[in-house]
């Protein structure tokens, strides 16, 4: 009886396991490198090999599959790309524009590769996106590298083929926000962690340490999240002696914060003076930044300067309620959950079957640093307080992976036993019942795929049952289906998101679900539901006039979006129905009154989905507020230019265009979003005023002021940005809102093809 079964008290053959640690290999040449990388070990299957590159082509294929549809999918990113290409000093310090005026609200690593592409490709939407498709594809084959050292080319495969189809991760692999890379440098850390853990190889340990460092420079403090349950797994398992342990994991350290470490440095010694303003800071600093908005406000709500300024924790408040359960809920579990409960399944098992083996023994380190690396993300993202998206579930998928497919293959080696074929079914049945609960959150699209997907794995679930008594091509067919059953829903759901664009800086992967936000959470003071990237319509009532469909699910709108009027008017504090008029003309006070976001109601480019944007399931594309959205002829971003950037016509872009050399900024806007979208279409520089939110208090009234009477901008765009605007992050008497009363006070009104500019290098018509 082995060591692993003696955890189940069965007796049965012992499992084909390479031993506890590995042996120093030659080095092969090169030739037999090249022959191994087409056939794989020699202990594999002849299939194995093969399977892996057909497995990364359709990924590769999944990921491309219609890119260019998101267009510059999230502007704000996309904005600072462009700005990088053209100035190397943008590129550096990670600069909204190429004038270098302000950053965006993260460390610029991510924006790296992106700039590198539109600067030999030129700008383009495939130039942007096509480099996080090839990460999504690196990432997919690093974890079946690191999973397949310790276990079968088999468990490999599961845990890669897991990964692929995971819809949050399909979706942000096809997208431009920083958690593509992250979630890349994230693997890769991990894979050499589980090297060192091998042989206690000292260099492994420092590889693992740049990749959390340039992890830092990509998110900040969210690639550290998982360094503690990895370090106490190495200073306990490593193959080495407690004193080299702790020196190696010093040295590791060392070497992180090094390689994280060089640009804070540069960054906070440069001359405030001379370098563009750390976006998303309220003192022009990237510590600041990285320990308050970026860091503890993440955890506790205290996000100053954020959407609905820094109120503190609360629960969940603006962002969802908090608590276990969370990650399981109508707009999160659809995204990354499909797996969950198998994975903790089958991390009990996993870490239950290695149980008594020796200290070092590198499977059940596997099981520890994978598991340690899910449970703190999961508990993390349970109960933190602050802003917090759907799409941060990508963090969560490889961990998932992982332990599915080192499990799932570790209880197929002891299917013999009646305690591992007992387990197996139980998660394959597990995995089918949630499946079709997901899968019921929206129950008008494809509704027999909830039924195959039940009854095909309960079905697998009682054959795997009987496992000590099948065997040969029974069994397998068995686990085949049981395989198929748990990742179908995954699967479709995938297949939904990469048929579907997806622009803005809210998304969401697959069909539109009920109970679904998509955004910040439903209820008082926040956004109701049917918050969804799509085209699906938007939350109740918010100026869609006659949707009947509930949450956002049909073509105009919300379940109480059915009247004129598009449900009651503002309230103090919360997104309302659409205001006085916002149901089916959008008119006039078709805004955010009382606290709300005002932005949308003075103009007419809403309403249903009628008039610029397009008819029925196009007038509100993201589903959300005014300011336009939609597929059929955006003109504003959603909420007031925070949430996209706007779509500009040809005659704006031709007057923005204009002797666009004679200045600094063509034109300058307030929040990222809203200059990102005019900055793309004319690729010339264009000012932030108040950064992401409008709410930075960059530039000052005194430093703009100093801009125009040097003649370095030529326009402002009065349009969006909720930060300079009553009711908005930034306040009434905000910075932004200083610059906007004192140009319109001073400056010429011109109007452009409905877009209104005032010319700073005119003086109004009643001013000297």
């Amino acid at each position: 009886m082995t060591t692993y079964d003696q955890g189940f008290r069965a007796a049965g053959p012992p499992p084909q396991t390479p031993p506890a640690s590995l042996p120093a290999r030659p080095e092969a040449p090169a030739g037999s490198r090249l022959a191994r990388a087409w056939r794989g070990r020699p202990e594999d299957p002849r299939w194995a090999r093969p399977a892996l590159w057909g497995l990364l082509a359709v990924t590769t294929v999944l990921y491309l599959w219609s890119l260019g549809a998101s267009g510059y999918a999230n502007q704000f990113y996309s904005a600072a790309v462009q700005a990088g290409s053209e100035s190397w000093k943008a590129f550096f310090f990670g600069s909204s524009d190429a004038g270098n005026s302000i950053t965006v609200d993260k460390p610029p690593a991510a924006l790296w590769p992106m700039a590198l592409s539109v600067r030999l490709f030129g700008l383009s939407s495939w130039a942007i996106l096509v480099p996080e498709a090839l990460m999504g594809v690196a990432t997919v084959g690093l974890l079946y590298a690191a999973v397949r050292r310790r276990f079968s080319a088999a468990a490999g495969l599961i845990a890669a083929a897991t990964l692929a189809v995971t819809p949050v991760a399909a979706l942000m692999f096809r997208f431009n926000n920083p958690d593509a890379l992250l979630c890349l440098l994230m693997v890769a850390a991990v894979y050499c962690v589980l090297r060192a853990l091998e042989d206690a190889r000292t260099k492994w340990l420092v590889l693992a340490g740049v990749c959390f460092g340039f992890a830092f420079l990509t998110k900040t403090l969210q690639a550290w999240l998982i360094l503690p349950p990895l370090a106490v797994v190495y200073a306990v398992c490593a193959p080495a002696k407690s004193g080299r342990r702790i020196g190696q994991l010093l040295l590791a350290g060392v070497a992180m914060a090094v390689s994280g470490g060089w640009w804070v440095a540069i960054v906070e010694l440069w001359p405030k003076s001379s370098r563009p303003y750390i976006g998303g800071s309220q003192n022009n600093s990237f510590l600041e930044l990285t320990f308050g908005y970026n860091g503890l406000g993440r955890i506790n709500g205290n996000e100053t300067g954020s959407v609905g300024g820094g109120g503190g924790g609360n629960g969940g408040g603006r962002w969802g309620e908090t608590g276990i359960d969370r990650l399981f809920g109508s707009d999160m579990g659809g995204q990354i959950a499909w797996l969950l409960p198998a994975a903790f399944i089958l991390l009990l098992a996993g870490i239950w079957l290695t149980w008594r083996a020796e200290r070092t023994d590198t499977r059940r380190a596997a099981f520890l640093v994978w598991g340690g690396a899910m449970l703190m993300t999961f508990a993390t993202f349970s109960f933190m307080s602050g802003i917090f998206h759907q799409y941060y579930n990508i963090a969560l998928a490889p961990y998932i992976a992982a332990i599915v497919g080192m499990g799932a293959a570790m209880l197929w080696e002891r299917r013999t036993t009646a305690a591992a074929s007992m387990v197996l079914a139980a998660t394959v049945a597990v995995t089918a019942v949630w499946s079709y609960v997901l899968l019921n959150r929206s129950p008008d699209w494809h509704p027999w795929l909830r039924w195959a997907v039940l009854i095909g794995g309960l079905a697998a679930a009682a054959g795997l049952s009987a496992g000590a008594r099948l065997g040969g091509r029974p069994a397998l067919g068995l686990a085949g289906l049981g395989l198929a059953a748990s990742l179908a829903g995954p699967l479709a759901y995938t297949l939904n998101t990469v048929d579907t664009p997806h622009r803005g800086s809210i998304v969401t992967a697959g069909p539109a679900v009920s109970g679904g936000m998509g955004g910040p959470g439903g209820g008082p003071g926040r956004f109701p539901g049917g918050f969804r990237d799509g085209a699906n319509g938007g939350p109740p009532g918010i100026g869609n006039g006659n949707g009947q469909g509930q949450n956002g699910q049909a073509q105009n709108g919300g379940q109480n979006g059915q009247g004129q009027n598009g449900g009651p008017g503002g309230q103090p504090g919360t997104v309302p129905g659409g205001g006085q008029q916002g149901g089916q003309n959008g008119g006039q006070n078709g805004g955010f009154p009382g606290g709300g976001f005002p932005g949308g109601g003075q103009t007419q480019q809403n309403g249903s989905g009628q008039g610029q944007n397009g008819q029925g399931r196009q007038g509100n594309r993201l589903g959300m507020l005014p300011g336009g959205m939609g597929e059929g002829g955006r003109r504003g971003g959603g909420m007031g230019g925070l949430l996209d950037g706007p779509d500009v016509s040809s005659k704006v872009k031709a007057a923005l265009e204009k002797n666009a050399g004679d200045y600094t900024w063509v034109a300058a806007a307030i929040g990222s979003q809203n200059a990102a979208g005019y900055q793309l279409a004319t690729e010339e520089p264009v000012m932030a005023i108040g950064g992401f939110n409008g709410s930075d208090p960059s530039p000052t009234l005194a430093q703009f002021k100093e801009y125009v009477e040097q003649g370095r901008i030529h326009y402002f765009i009065s349009s969006g940005g909720m930060g300079g605007m009553a009711g908005g992050p930034g306040g009434g008497n905000g910075t932004s809102a200083q610059i906007s009363s004192w140009i319109q006070a001073n400056f010429k009104k011109v109007t452009v093809d409905g877009t209104t500019l005032y010319d700073l290098t005119q003086k109004a018509s009643n001013k000297s």
